[in-house]
């Protein structure tokens, strides 16, 4: 079953593990402007030419580190991932100077395929990540508050059942700690295969998400309590339309994918296909019985879980996100800074969770899924080591465990 939220659970030993992901879907790249506001506070924004391919290339690893090599131990970490019950698995590791790939399984159930090296996929609720750095880029520039209402920016969208858009701020929005109840239940294509082949070509607007979620009364007052709800970040896309008078899905172009250079990732809308090189993707929804569920009109996860990726991507987005190339110290402080989760067993900021590494501190990523496509990312604080991990099918009782694993230990590798 299609699980919005991630989930995190205790082991015997008391150790924190991923069980469930998150919220997904998809969008479509949309064309970028090349200049600038000169107001902006993202240093690849307010760089001319020449300063930004200085900036983008120590913003990534991967443009300055030797062609991927062969990791044995990685590739036996994505081995034991397939060998749990995951269809397809790829990963991609990056540390100062070098970076590995390695990959295991078939693309399409049934067959030798292999999986595509550099192949797109869902990124489901890692999406998060990149609406709450718009938001917090936007902050930056002076041109809104995490301090600002719902009601501010949307007014009257948010009532109803208890649920008031005049107490929820925006910090409570990408935080989850406004009470606003999730939309998930509402979903009939993530629900069930009937509810998928019935309704897998389903645009939904970001207004009929939100009537659809204030249905439900609110969980809590806000401010008083955490639970994970995407609802949220359909918001908070709506809030950046109205700030800019762009579109979530342009802002987010502008911003970070066309400046990075993210030739993988797009933000799809309504389009229900994956474009260029992919695995295709199954769900069992709780049944035992895979369904392809590789074809979806992902408009349900505006804001909250709609980009497609890849694994290069994604590292050279979290790289250049903790190494400070996104944002401002300040907005950074911001995301980073966390609260308790307890629904989760974790710590979360700003669209960001923090979670404890084995080998002492801790690091940032996001979990994500979208009917299948099941992924964990994962960097330090500092943004010099990255690992991204994907499978393409719900997998066995231990496939989440060993994608957990698999981030943890090459986070903690010690040397290059």
């Amino acid at each position: 079953m299609f699980a919005f939220a991630f989930a995190l659970r205790r082991r015997r030993r008391g150790r924190l593990v991923l069980t469930g992901s998150a919220a997904v879907l998809l969008a479509v790249s949309t064309g970028l402007t090349a200049a600038a506001s000169e107001h902006r506070t993202d240093p690849l924004q307010r760089a001319d030419p020449s300063q930004r391919a200085d900036l983008l290339q120590r913003a990534d690893p991967l443009q300055r580190a030797d062609p991927p090599q062969r990791n044995g131990s990685l590739q036996r970490e994505v081995d034991a991932i397939h060998a749990s019950g995951a269809v397809g698995a790829m990963a991609e590791v990056t540390s100062p100077g070098s970076h590995g790939t390695a990959r295991a399984g078939a693309a399409e159930s049934g067959t030798g395929e292999p999986m595509p090296q550099d192949g797109r996929f869902r990124i489901g609720s890692a999406t998060k990540t990149f609406t709450a750095t718009v938001v917090l880029q936007l902050v930056g520039e002076g041109r809104m508050s995490l301090e600002d209402t719902v009601e501010r920016w949307l007014p009257g969208v948010v009532r109803g059942n208890g649920n008031d858009g005049r107490q929820v701020t925006v910090r409570q929005l990408l935080q989850h700690t406004s009470g606003i109840p999730d939309v998930l239940p509402e979903i009939a294509a993530l629900r069930s295969a009937a509810g998928y082949r019935a309704e897998r070509f389903r645009t939904y607007t970001p207004e009929e998400l939100v009537g659809l979620a204030l249905r439900d009364s609110r969980k809590f007052d806000p401010g008083t309590d955490w639970s994970y709800s995407n609802t949220n970040y359909v918001l908070a896309a709506m809030i950046i339309r109205e700030v800019t008078g762009h579109s979530w899905a342009h802002e987010l172009n502008d911003r970070i994918i066309r400046p990075l250079g993210l030739r993988g990732t797009s933000t799809p809308g309504p389009f229900p296909f994956i474009p260029g090189p992919h695995a295709r993707s199954y769900a069992s929804y709780g049944t035992g019985t895979s369904t392809d569920v590789t074809v979806l009109n992902p408009s349900m996860g505006v804001g909250s879980g709609s980009v497609i990726s890849t694994t290069r991507d994604l590292n050279r987005f979290y790289a250049a996100l903790l190494g400070g190339r996104l944002l401002a110290p300040a907005q950074l402080d911001e995301m980073t800074t966390t609260v308790d989760a307890p629904e989760l067993g974790v710590r979360y900021g700003l669209g960001l969770g923090e979670l404890s590494l084995p080998c002492g501190g801790s690091y940032f990523g996001h979990p994500g899924e979208l009917l299948g496509y099941h992924t964990w990312s994962g960097v330090t604080r500092d943004g010099t080591r990255t690992a991204v991990v994907y499978v393409t099918s719900d997998g066995g009782p231990d496939t989440q465990q060993a994608m957990s694993t698999l981030v943890e230990k090459e986070l903690c590798r010690t040397g290059s």
